[in-house]
């Protein structure tokens, strides 16, 4: 895990290194595996281990991005993996690069023993989770594309449906798919994410929705307020009405309640000007459900009830990003068996958002299963205990044989 901590794979640095350093592990087991890479260093790794056997293939789903160190003091280097009293230091070591190093080792350990498998066995280290999940969704629409290439005909050069934006991406921008890598998808048992959960079986998450509101106003000098339109004042007509914005949307028995958050504020040049423009930044927090357009156009209705009561209110809100919540059933087959592999009684619920609802889209139930305490995710000194390691190891190959052998 060392290798892969010094890799320092932020949004900034990109995932290459760090696909490499997975890529070179897996070789030393003879696992062959694809790096898909695109601009700016960005890349996803997958292996795919095929088998002839009849069983529904198991899927490991990991991100190999890390936050930034921030600008709090480390013990250790952030990007050291330095091991020290049982713990290996290091930005990402909890988040999640313990929980795939766990995993390739896990793979590695089946493949080295000549174990046969009756099912397929698919990894993949996705980019860019911890900002937009890009890679993730690259994955998934390459799937989708190949489904849509194996069923009908296509004209050279004329892109499918499936081409177009993921659902889970807010952003115009879109990401061509070019990873061929994996084949096929066959039928899946289900989806394991690594997610920190301290070896808790999660089945449901709560989504998220960033939204950004902008009032519009009109510029002129301060000494002549009359002459423009505030958007600063507008803006706080808009936080007097989200004291009491209700969220449509009910309790849900393991996630509780929705919530929303106002994070960021932005407004004015100068002191002696009237401000032109204001903007807010949303966080809400979701639940499965629950229409995010919905959400959105309640605020869009308290636009104009304030603009029908004041003519120059301008505001416009749009979305910045958006994960769908996610939820398995408890009861399915595959939660059953994951559960009697790790000797889990219950399963619980997170606040945190994954890339589980993109793979989730595939039509395979999810679970997110790891090593690591949550509270450590992106602070200083973040830490992995070797023990646990060792232990996630064990679970791991647990649940492959559990699906494969």
């Amino acid at each position: 895990m060392k290798e892969l901590i010094q890799a320092e794979s932020t949004p900034e640095k990109g995932e290459l290194a760090a696909a490499q350093v997975i890529s070179a592990s897996f070789h030393q087991s003879g696992i062959e595996s694809h790096v898909d890479t695109w601009p700016q260093n960005r890349a996803n790794i997958v292996a795919h281990l095929k088998s002839s056997g009849r069983k529904a293939g198991l899927l490991f789903a990991c991100h190999i991005d890390v936050v930034g160190p921030g600008e709090a003091a480390w013990t250790y280097p952030a990007f050291g993996g330095v091991e020290a009293d049982g713990r290996v230091y290091g930005r990402g070591s909890t988040d999640m690069k313990g929980g795939t190093t766990a995993v390739v080792t896990a793979i590695r350990r089946i493949v080295d023993s000549g174990t046969p498998l009756h099912g397929d066995l698919i990894f993949v280290g996705a980019a860019g989770e911890e900002t937009d999940s890009c890679g993730a969704e690259r994955f998934v629409d390459s799937i989708r594309r190949q489904k849509t290439d194996d069923r009908k005909p296509r004209d050279e050069g004329r892109e499918t449906k499936d081409e177009r934006r993921s659902a889970h991406r807010p952003s115009s921008v879109v990401h061509r798919p070019s990873c061929d890598c994996c084949g096929q998808l066959p039928e899946l048992a289900g989806v394991v994410i690594p997610e920190p959960t301290d070896f808790a079986v999660v089945t449901a998450h709560r989504g998220l929705l960033w939204l950004e509101v902008t009032t519009m106003g009109r510029a002129a000098h301060s000494s002549t307020p009359h002459l423009g339109v505030n958007a600063i004042a507008s803006m706080r007509r808009i936080l007097n009405e989200l004291d009491s914005f209700e969220i449509s949307a009910g309790p849900h028995e393991l996630l509780g309640g929705c919530s929303m958050s106002i994070n960021t504020i932005e407004g004015g040049k100068a002191m002696n000007v009237v401000p032109d423009k204001c903007t807010i930044g949303i966080d809400f927090r979701t639940l499965p459900g629950q229409d995010h357009r919905r959400t959105v156009a309640d605020l869009e209705r308290i636009f104009a009830k304030l603009k029908s009561e004041d003519p120059h209110f301008e505001a416009a809100v749009s979305v910045i990003r958006q994960v769908w919540p996610l939820e398995t059933d408890r009861h399915c087959d595959f939660v059953k068996t994951l559960c009697t592999a790790v000797g889990a009684e219950e399963t619980h619920a997170i606040g945190y958002t994954t890339d589980g609802p993109c793979f989730a889209s595939l039509g395979a139930p999810v679970v997110i299963f790891g090593p690591g305490k949550p509270a450590l995710c992106h602070k200083p000194d973040e830490y992995i205990d070797v023990a646990d390691m060792e232990k996630a190891v064990e679970f791991y190959t647990k649940m492959i044989l559990s699906f494969l052998a």
